[in-house]
């Protein structure tokens, strides 16, 4: 029980924290970093969602519905397509030409835009850490 709690812990912990490196990232005008922070910090809120509703190790991916769904979260449409988007903001890896063609893509407006909506979700991923998981 004590490592299921750690590993919730930790991966809410390091969603704060890279929560605060996305808003340092837009202040900077870093917009394609700011949005790479962003979907780090949604995927880490909802690994550490998902362990606590499976009770085990979160699998090794990125991709934000996938992780939804194994946090068995109640999300809308809207914040299905949020996620679609977002987990596309992914890019740490990928081969230079994709990263450029992020990199142009990332406007103030189309960050702000997506900054926000982050942060939405954000802090509605957070209210679900306070509430009581239900019962088995």
């Amino acid at each position: 029980m004590d490592n299921i709690k750690s590993q919730i812990n930790y991966w809410r912990k390091s969603a704060s924290m890279n929560w605060q490196t996305a808003e340092d990232l837009f202040k900077l005008k870093h917009y394609d970093a700011c949005l790479f922070f962003c979907h780090l910090t949604l995927e880490k809120m909802l690994k550490g969602l998902s362990v606590r509703q499976t009770r085990k190790i979160v699998p090794r991916i990125h991709d934000l519905e996938r992780l939804s769904l194994l946090a068995k979260l109640d999300l809308s449409e809207e914040q299905l397509k949020n996620l679609r988007v977002i987990t596309g903001f992914n890019i740490g890896g990928r081969y230079d030409d994709a990263k450029f063609a992020f990199y142009k893509k990332c406007t103030r407006s189309y960050t702000e835009k997506y900054f926000k909506i982050s942060k939405k979700l954000y802090l509605w991923l957070k209210e679900k850490y306070q509430k009581k998981q239900k019962s088995k």
